[in-house]
């Protein structure tokens, strides 16, 4: 599944490249999969989705669902981009990869930073859910209350959320989605942002209240969509049914949006990929260093995905903005010089 290609979908030719080039050169000598999950109700739902469709093309093999508490899972007290932005949720999986403790982890692609570790590559990617991102009220509401704050996890969704309704106070609010409607419920906020994708996933679609458009709320780069990471040079070929090569195709240009404009957890960023025949639409947002707002959009031929993130990233003119070269990720070494993020 890992070589040069071409898939045909409805008339479309995609053309395979990039991280899933990779040369398997040893086999899974074991036919029992520890596959690595944050510890939430929602992860292991996740991990869940990727063990039931590999199953139906690999009915012989089993799985065991390790469950790992991230660093981000245990601080919940202070907003991510104080403590350590997006790694924070990956970290230990990472850990537990390279020393060999699981096999595969199932991670939501939108909490990977965009640097990616060569050495712990993502070999599989799932068909997008929902895209969007929603407003759950509390039970029995069915409107906005202007005195308490509305939730929200990340300031992509303060910014966007401010310019739809001004005069809310925006509040952070973190823990595991029934954590946060639990806080909802017992009155400490008038709503939460949250994604689409995680309520569908927990059967909870009865708690959305508003499904924002692509023009009221641009989602964060590949929200939706499941990424599986494993260990260079091991056969990941039973995961070849579950991969989806749009996803990987709009992730490419998403993720490579974000990487130029230096996207982490302290800088408001949004981007969403949408594919419509051999063409596709790539809509961003950023806000600068100075609080500009910028919006825009660039479309081309699928087969130049990260060329078109780039590119609609570059018409921002961020770096003037930022006064310098965007951040690299701090990454952690381990044991046979693999890094993993901090």
């Amino acid at each position: 599944m890992l070589l040069r290609g071409l898939y045909r979908k409805m008339g479309i030719i995609l053309v395979l490249s990039g991280w899933r080039e990779l040369l398997y050169s040893q086999p899974m000598i074991n036919r029992k999969i520890r596959v690595g999950s944050r510890d939430s109700a929602l992860a292991t739902i996740q991990a869940r989705i990727v063990i039931d469709a590999v199953k139906k093309t690999n009915p012989d093999f089993d799985f065991e669902i390790v469950a790992i508490k991230t660093t981000g899972d245990k601080i919940l007290d202070k907003s991510l981009d104080l403590v350590g932005g997006k790694g924070l949720f990956i970290k230990e999986l990472e850990h537990a990869l390279a020393d060999g403790s699981i096999d595969i982890a199932v991670h939501s692609y939108k909490d990977m930073p965009f640097e990616e570790t060569d050495c712990l590559p993502i070999v599989a990617l799932s068909e997008r859910e929902s895209p969007f991102d929603v407003l759950v009220l509390p039970k029995g509401v069915t409107a906005l209350d202007n005195s308490k704050p509305v939730g929200s996890s990340s300031l992509r969704r303060s910014v966007q959320f401010a310019k739809l309704h001004e005069g809310f106070e925006i509040k952070a609010v973190r823990g595991n989605v029934p954590t946060r409607l639990s806080k909802l419920d017992n009155g400490e906020y008038s709503a939460l942002i949250l994604a689409q994708a995680g309520l569908n996933r927990l059967s909870l679609q009865n708690r959305v209240s508003r499904i924002f458009t692509i023009d009221e709320m641009i989602p964060a780069a590949s929200q939706g969509i499941l990424a599986v990471q494993g260990r260079q040079g091991e056969n990941y070929s039973f995961l070849d049914s579950f991969h989806n090569r749009e996803s990987e195709v709009v992730s490419k240009a998403e993720r490579r949006f974000l990487k130029t404009l230096g996207g982490n957890c302290s800088i408001p960023i949004a981007v969403y990929g949408q594919i419509h025949g051999n063409e596709l639409l790539l809509t961003g947002m950023y806000v600068d260093a100075d609080g500009n707002v910028k919006t825009g959009k660039i479309n081309g031929n699928v087969d130049r995905s990260e060329q078109l993130g780039e590119e609609l990233a570059s018409s921002f003119d961020f770096r003037a903005s930022k006064g310098g070269k965007a951040p690299e990720q701090a990454r952690e070494a381990m044991p046979g010089d693999c890094q993993v993020h901090s």
